[in-house]
């Protein structure tokens, strides 16, 4: 009987696959050797491939363009990346060089609006989709942007009363959103999304408010499915009620011209992550055509705001097993040298499964294992992987000269975030270095540090201990 941990992947998965191979018994992630970085900066560690953020907007770009002509859809195709996901400068660095537009979502999103525009990064043209609801400040901060010359500015109503603060904040004439709230899958909590304007309303609101309005253009009708883009009869529904909204406003305002289908491509969670996004992409394009010819309207524009997608599969983190724990007959723990909860909020917050493989000893008999993390909490701990599977890892001695090392992929999106990056993380954990990896002109692979481990000294600052 064959009991490597490779055999096991082998003959479970295809593999090698996208992004993962090995080399000898090592682990290798978008043809960067993980143990050479090991050996190099220590763990634990973030990490960020930039290259693959840039390879994932010109995939979906891509597929989307491709059916537009095979469509012979008369609209464009918008490719919007949503900051929330990841602020990082390094991010929209990257997603900038690939004529990407930007969403965004609270008020100090703005600013960093004002600082790429004062450093070059966008001009005065770049289209800046404003989603969510709008605080006093994030109303004035959107106002400031058109105010002084901003022109694509594309302010999304998510309610009713937001638009009182439009007619009294902006000086300019400008083009103007509306969110529609869909309903939400029937299996969630409750039956329609707090975001946006209930369907049967929008069209009533926008010829009460608009129509006769010289200072705002309606140009584009947004939703978004929470449980995102998925080949299921609950997405495809929405997805037609939300064109049949579009259809029903075109008719009173020939301004209206995009529509915008939000976010949710999903990104591999797993080895064995299915999902054909060809074809997804060229059942959207059809669907939104076939209705709009049989309406006799005008194919829109398509925007998507993808953020997950985006930066998702850029993203790994690195940890050491420091130690293994028996703690009865069948239950093996390995433990990690940092907390889960702090690093991977969402596997605590959410029960997300990231792609969790080893970066050595793959020739090694492989057992089940729980993964415990370094904070007091019973909660710090991973043991299922996507589709609830049991956990399966390489056996090692505890003896090794070498440790055994594990590695979270495709972690790029919400985690910083959601984790209070350089903030006071529980139990005082640090947050671990993180290291940046991208290539040079000739493809060569480079790499350095973009943070330094987290301190006592800034933790205890923050606290207010002087």
């Amino acid at each position: 009987m064959v009991n490597r941990y490779f055999d096991l992947i082998d003959q479970t998965y295809y593999f090698p696959q996208d992004g993962f191979d090995l080399e000898k018994d090592e682990l290798v992630f978008n043809g960067i050797p993980l143990m050479p970085l090991i050996e190099k900066y220590g763990t634990p560690f973030k990490m960020t491939y930039l290259p693959k953020i840039g390879d994932q907007i010109k995939k979906a770009k891509n597929q989307f363009n491709k059916s537009i002509k095979a469509e012979s859809y008369k609209g464009k195709y918008y490719y919007c990346y949503c900051t929330k996901c990841c602020h990082f400068s390094y991010v929209l660095e990257e997603v900038l060089q690939h004529d990407v537009q930007i969403e965004t979502s609270s008020a100090f999103d703005i600013d960093l609006i004002l600082n790429l525009y004062k450093n070059g990064r966008i001009d005065k043209d770049h289209i800046i989709v404003n989603n969510g609801f709008k605080t006093k400040q994030y109303l004035q901060n959107i106002a400031n942007l058109i105010n002084s010359g901003f022109k694509n500015v594309i302010p999304v109503c998510d309610n009713k009363f937001e638009f009182d603060a439009y007619e009294e904040l902006f000086h300019k004439k400008c083009k103007i959103g509306i969110r529609v709230a869909t309903e939400e899958e029937p299996a969630f909590e409750f039956y329609t999304s707090r975001l946006g304007i209930r369907s049967s309303e929008v069209v009533d609101f926008c010829r009460e408010k608009l129509r006769k309005n010289k200072k705002f253009e309606l140009y584009m009708l947004h939703f978004f499915v929470d449980t995102g883009i998925k080949d299921t009869v609950y997405y495809w529904g929405e997805l037609k009620r939300g064109i049949k909204t579009y259809i029903e406003l075109k008719k009173h305002f020939p301004s209206l011209s995009a529509i915008n289908i939000g976010g949710g491509m999903p990104i591999r969670n797993s080895l064995g992550f299915e999902y054909d996004y060809k074809y997804m992409i060229q059942q959207i394009v059809k669907m939104i055509k076939d209705a709009c010819d049989e309406d006799g309207i005008p194919e829109p524009d398509i925007y998507t705001e993808f953020g997950k997608y985006t930066v998702g599969e850029s993203g790994a983190t690195i940890f050491s097993v420091l130690e293994q724990k028996q703690q009865n007959d069948s239950e093996l723990w390995y433990m990690v040298d940092n907390s889960l909860m702090n690093t991977l909020p969402d596997s605590w917050g959410i029960a997300e499964r990231f792609i969790l493989l080893p970066i050595n000893k793959w020739n090694n008999e492989y057992r089940r294992i729980n993964i415990g993390g370094l904070s007091c909490d019973n909660s710090d701990f991973y043991n299922k992987e996507a589709q609830n599977q049991q956990l399966f890892l390489p056996a090692y001695d505890r003896n090794d000269k070498e440790p055994l090392y594990l590695g979270f992929f495709h972690t790029g999106a919400y985690q910083d975030a959601l984790s209070g990056y350089g903030g006071i993380k529980h139990c005082l954990i640090p947050s671990p270095k993180h290291i940046l990896v991208d290539r040079d002109e000739n493809g060569n692979l480079v790499d350095w540090i973009y943070s330094e481990e987290q301190s006592s000294k800034d933790m205890l600052n923050i606290l207010g201990y002087k």
